[in-house]
């Protein structure tokens, strides 16, 4: 038997089965975990996991920071507000958007009529170390990154807070158990998510 059969639950009754009945968006600050957290969640739901920047990224055949570079934050922007509505039309799964996604308007209303929100609030500090030695981060190529962070942070929260659901982010959390918080949250919301017999 090979390593990965036998990490595999013995009959699929030993897992949790889910029906979910709309798109569920991450949202929030860059290093909240919106892409590790989503994946987790999207491997323990059984559905598609999409990433809004990949999306932008395919479609536009450049990096997201190569766009920053070429064509600015506004037209960026435009597209990522393009990608997502098209991904909430077509694509039910878990989706990961970028961190300023969730300011425009636009996107917020989008989200919360064809989807749900959740916010993955992690406070400063934590942010910070995740990001602080990851130069993949436009926003952040700035003299004083940290002085950046702290003022997009401190710009951001605000408007995270309109998100459907809060999830916080801890450093004591793995992966995995923020993905079962999530999942806690989603059933809040049943219809959102609902366990099922099957």
């Amino acid at each position: 038997m090979s390593e990965i059969q036998q990490s595999m639950p013995d009959s699929p009754a030993d897992t949790p089965q889910f029906a979910l009945h709309k798109t569920v968006v991450m949202v929030g600050m860059m290093g909240a975990g919106k892409t590790a957290v989503g994946k987790a969640l999207a491997a323990k739901l059984g559905v598609p996991f999409i990433d809004s920047d990949h999306e932008i990224e395919a479609a536009a055949n450049m990096t997201v920071p190569e766009i920053f570079e070429r064509d600015g934050e506004p037209f960026f922007r435009i597209k990522e507000t393009q990608v997502i509505s098209r991904l909430l039309d077509t694509a039910q799964g878990i989706l990961s958007t970028g961190g300023g996604a969730f300011l425009s308007e636009e996107n917020r209303n989008n989200i919360s009529r064809r989807g749900v929100s959740v916010w993955l609030n992690a406070d400063l500090p934590l942010l910070w170390q995740r990001v602080r030695y990851k130069d993949t981060r436009p926003l952040l190529r700035d003299p004083d990154p940290k002085g950046k962070l702290t003022r997009l942070y401190e710009a951001r929260v605000p408007l995270y807070k309109l998100a459907d659901l809060h999830v916080p982010s801890k450093p004591s959390y793995s992966i995995d158990e923020m993905a079962d918080r999530v999942i806690a949250a989603l059933l809040t919301r049943p219809d959102v998510l609902e366990k099922t017999d099957a």
